[in-house]
């Protein structure tokens, strides 16, 4: 176990007070060997009131070729009713230009216009927060890969040495056995 002091001096190369709030969670959590990944989606959507879910349906709903075709098939059963009613009795119940229509459209694009802008907005603000949790989860690896890496120096560094013992044994046993050869004929 490693302090986050240390972990945030020796990696980063920075005091710890000086991070922002993620990177010293992000350093507390490699100093504790915690893991750090969570499905942000899952818990952002726990949250989510009933008016957003809603404005979603309808977002995903308004930008479906579903919601297109019901919309044209709408308009040319409008359009047609009124043709038929203009040819077999002389009026219709919304006369060219189809003010009526026009007026059902607007009052859609009214209240269809804010409802996506809210759920896109929403969309926007999971994706801020997907893009932190990135950003955190990214710096735990990186800070987790330096660890490693200071790890295989300090065992490479011990086995070098562990190796120059050894080899100087065996020098020294070479030159007691050059000793032994050179008194003994």
């Amino acid at each position: 176990m490693h302090k986050p002091h240390e972990v945030a001096a020796n990696l980063l190369g920075m005091p710890y007070e000086s991070l922002d709030a993620r990177a010293q969670k992000v350093v507390k959590n490699v100093a504790e060997g915690k893991h750090i990944a969570r499905n942000v989606t899952k818990e952002y959507d726990e949250e989510t009131t009933f008016g957003q879910r809603a404005a979603d349906v309808v977002a995903t709903f308004g930008g479906s070729w579903t919601f297109v075709g019901l919309f044209a098939a709408v308009m040319l059963i409008w359009v047609g009713l009124n043709a038929i009613l203009l040819a077999r009795h002389g009026a219709t119940f919304d006369p060219y230009p189809y003010i009526l229509l026009n007026l059902f459209l607007s009052m859609l694009a009214a209240i269809q216009a804010p409802v996506i802008l809210m759920s896109q907005n929403r969309h926007s603000e999971k994706d801020r927060l997907n893009a932190e949790h990135d950003y955190e989860v990214n710096l735990k690896a990186e800070l987790d890969i330096m660890l490693l890496h200071d790890k295989m120096d300090q065992l490479r560094e011990r086995q070098w040495e562990e190796l120059l013992a050894i080899q100087q044994q065996q020098l020294e046993i070479l030159a007691e056995l050059i000793k032994k050869n050179a008194v003994s004929p």
